[in-house]
Protein backbone atom coordinates (compact mmCIF):
# COMPACT_ATOMS: atom_id res chain seq x y z
CA UNK A 1 0.00 0.00 0.00
CA UNK A 2 1.00 3.56 -0.60
CA UNK A 3 2.18 5.60 2.39
CA UNK A 4 -0.29 8.31 1.38
CA UNK A 5 -3.15 5.81 1.55
CA UNK A 6 -2.02 4.64 4.98
CA UNK A 7 -1.91 8.22 6.28
CA UNK A 8 -4.93 9.81 4.60
CA UNK A 9 -7.45 6.95 4.80
CA UNK A 10 -7.76 7.03 8.63
CA UNK A 11 -8.12 10.84 8.54
CA UNK A 12 -10.89 10.51 5.94
CA UNK A 13 -12.59 7.78 7.98
CA UNK A 14 -12.52 9.82 11.17
CA UNK A 15 -14.05 12.77 9.33
CA UNK A 16 -16.69 10.49 7.82
CA UNK A 17 -17.69 9.18 11.25
CA UNK A 18 -17.90 12.73 12.65
CA UNK A 19 -20.01 13.76 9.67
CA UNK A 20 -22.48 10.91 10.09
CA UNK A 21 -22.88 11.54 13.83
CA UNK A 22 -23.16 15.33 13.45
CA UNK A 23 -25.54 14.94 10.51
CA UNK A 24 -27.78 12.57 12.48
CA UNK A 25 -28.33 15.35 15.02
CA UNK A 26 -28.29 18.27 12.57
CA UNK A 27 -30.96 16.94 10.20
CA UNK A 28 -33.40 15.97 12.98
CA UNK A 29 -34.06 19.40 14.46
CA UNK A 30 -33.45 22.76 12.89
CA UNK A 31 -32.60 24.30 16.28
CA UNK A 32 -29.68 21.87 16.75
CA UNK A 33 -28.30 22.22 13.22
CA UNK A 34 -25.63 24.92 13.64
CA UNK A 35 -24.38 23.59 16.94
CA UNK A 36 -24.19 20.01 15.72
CA UNK A 37 -22.36 21.00 12.54
CA UNK A 38 -19.89 23.17 14.46
CA UNK A 39 -19.18 20.40 16.97
CA UNK A 40 -18.78 17.94 14.10
CA UNK A 41 -16.27 20.12 12.24
CA UNK A 42 -14.25 20.75 15.39
CA UNK A 43 -14.35 17.04 16.19
CA UNK A 44 -13.17 16.06 12.70
CA UNK A 45 -10.29 18.54 12.86
CA UNK A 46 -9.33 17.47 16.38
CA UNK A 47 -9.35 13.78 15.45
CA UNK A 48 -7.22 14.50 12.36
CA UNK A 49 -4.70 16.36 14.53
CA UNK A 50 -4.78 13.51 17.05
CA UNK A 51 -4.13 11.01 14.26
CA UNK A 52 -1.26 13.11 12.94
CA UNK A 53 0.56 13.57 16.23
CA UNK A 54 -0.08 11.44 19.31
CA UNK A 55 -1.40 8.40 17.44
CA UNK A 56 1.73 8.40 15.25
CA UNK A 57 0.28 8.61 11.75
CA UNK A 58 2.82 11.20 10.63
CA UNK A 59 5.77 9.28 12.09
CA UNK A 60 4.74 6.06 10.33
CA UNK A 61 4.22 7.97 7.06
CA UNK A 62 7.65 9.63 7.31
CA UNK A 63 9.38 6.34 8.18
CA UNK A 64 7.85 4.54 5.18
CA UNK A 65 8.65 7.32 2.73
CA UNK A 66 12.20 7.82 3.98
CA UNK A 67 12.82 4.06 3.85
CA UNK A 68 11.71 3.95 0.20
CA UNK A 69 13.87 7.01 -0.57
CA UNK A 70 16.89 5.34 1.02
CA UNK A 71 16.25 2.11 -0.90
CA UNK A 72 16.01 4.05 -4.16
CA UNK A 73 19.28 5.89 -3.48
CA UNK A 74 21.05 2.61 -2.65
CA UNK A 75 19.57 1.01 -5.78
CA UNK A 76 21.01 3.76 -7.98
CA UNK A 77 24.31 3.71 -6.07
CA UNK A 78 23.94 7.31 -4.93
CA UNK A 79 24.93 6.64 -1.32
CA UNK A 80 26.74 10.00 -0.88
CA UNK A 81 23.51 11.86 -1.56
CA UNK A 82 21.21 12.20 1.43
CA UNK A 83 17.49 12.76 1.18
CA UNK A 84 14.83 13.23 3.83
CA UNK A 85 11.38 14.73 4.18
CA UNK A 86 11.22 18.39 5.08
CA UNK A 87 10.55 18.74 8.81
CA UNK A 88 9.27 21.48 11.11
CA UNK A 89 6.49 21.11 10.01
CA UNK A 90 6.50 17.75 8.28
CA UNK A 91 5.71 18.00 4.56
CA UNK A 92 5.72 15.59 1.64
CA UNK A 93 8.64 17.46 0.03
CA UNK A 94 11.99 15.63 -0.15
CA UNK A 95 15.12 17.66 0.58
CA UNK A 96 18.26 16.45 -1.22
CA UNK A 97 21.88 17.23 -0.35
CA UNK A 98 25.28 15.88 -1.27
CA UNK A 99 27.68 15.73 -4.21
CA UNK A 100 26.01 15.31 -7.61
CA UNK A 101 26.46 16.76 -11.08
CA UNK A 102 23.74 18.52 -13.10
CA UNK A 103 22.55 15.33 -14.76
CA UNK A 104 22.21 13.59 -11.40
CA UNK A 105 20.40 16.60 -9.94
CA UNK A 106 17.64 16.39 -12.56
CA UNK A 107 17.54 12.57 -12.60
CA UNK A 108 17.17 12.25 -8.83
CA UNK A 109 14.41 14.83 -8.76
CA UNK A 110 12.51 12.97 -11.49
CA UNK A 111 12.92 9.59 -9.79
CA UNK A 112 12.01 10.84 -6.32
CA UNK A 113 8.91 12.63 -7.63
CA UNK A 114 7.60 9.23 -8.73
CA UNK A 115 7.83 7.62 -5.29
CA UNK A 116 4.49 7.11 -3.53
CA UNK A 117 3.90 9.67 -0.82
CA UNK A 118 6.33 12.23 -2.26
CA UNK A 119 4.83 15.50 -3.44
CA UNK A 120 8.01 17.12 -4.69
CA UNK A 121 11.79 16.75 -4.53
CA UNK A 122 14.18 19.67 -4.43
CA UNK A 123 17.78 20.56 -3.69
CA UNK A 124 16.74 23.75 -1.87
CA UNK A 125 15.52 23.93 1.72
CA UNK A 126 12.10 25.44 1.07
CA UNK A 127 9.12 23.68 2.60
CA UNK A 128 5.73 22.80 1.19
CA UNK A 129 2.22 22.35 2.52
CA UNK A 130 2.35 20.86 6.03
CA UNK A 131 1.12 17.29 6.22
CA UNK A 132 -1.19 18.10 9.13
CA UNK A 133 -3.01 20.66 6.96
CA UNK A 134 -3.43 18.08 4.19
CA UNK A 135 -4.73 15.59 6.75
CA UNK A 136 -7.24 18.10 8.09
CA UNK A 137 -8.48 18.92 4.59
CA UNK A 138 -8.97 15.21 3.88
CA UNK A 139 -10.80 14.87 7.21
CA UNK A 140 -13.12 17.74 6.25
CA UNK A 141 -13.84 16.04 2.91
CA UNK A 142 -14.73 12.89 4.85
CA UNK A 143 -16.93 15.01 7.12
CA UNK A 144 -18.83 16.34 4.11
CA UNK A 145 -19.36 12.81 2.78
CA UNK A 146 -20.63 11.80 6.23
CA UNK A 147 -23.07 14.72 6.23
CA UNK A 148 -24.34 13.65 2.83
CA UNK A 149 -24.78 10.08 4.03
CA UNK A 150 -26.65 11.24 7.15
CA UNK A 151 -28.87 13.47 5.00
CA UNK A 152 -29.77 10.58 2.71
CA UNK A 153 -30.62 8.39 5.71
CA UNK A 154 -32.79 11.17 7.11
CA UNK A 155 -34.60 11.57 3.78
CA UNK A 156 -35.35 7.86 3.75
CA UNK A 157 -36.60 8.00 7.34
CA UNK A 158 -38.91 10.91 6.53
CA UNK A 159 -40.17 9.23 3.38
CA UNK A 160 -40.95 5.98 5.21
CA UNK A 161 -42.67 7.78 8.09
CA UNK A 162 -45.52 8.95 5.85
CA UNK A 163 -46.76 5.39 5.41
CA UNK A 164 -48.93 4.07 8.21
CA UNK A 165 -50.60 0.96 6.97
Amino acid sequence: MSPSWDYFWPAFSLGLICGVVAGAFAWRRRSWRNGALAVGVVGALALAALWHGPLGGADRFAAKVERSIHEMLVNYEMTQVTAHLHRAPLTRRVMLSGPADDFQHQGLIEYLDQLPGVEDATWSSSGGTPLIVEGMVVSLVGFLFGLLLAYLVELRRRHNSQWNW
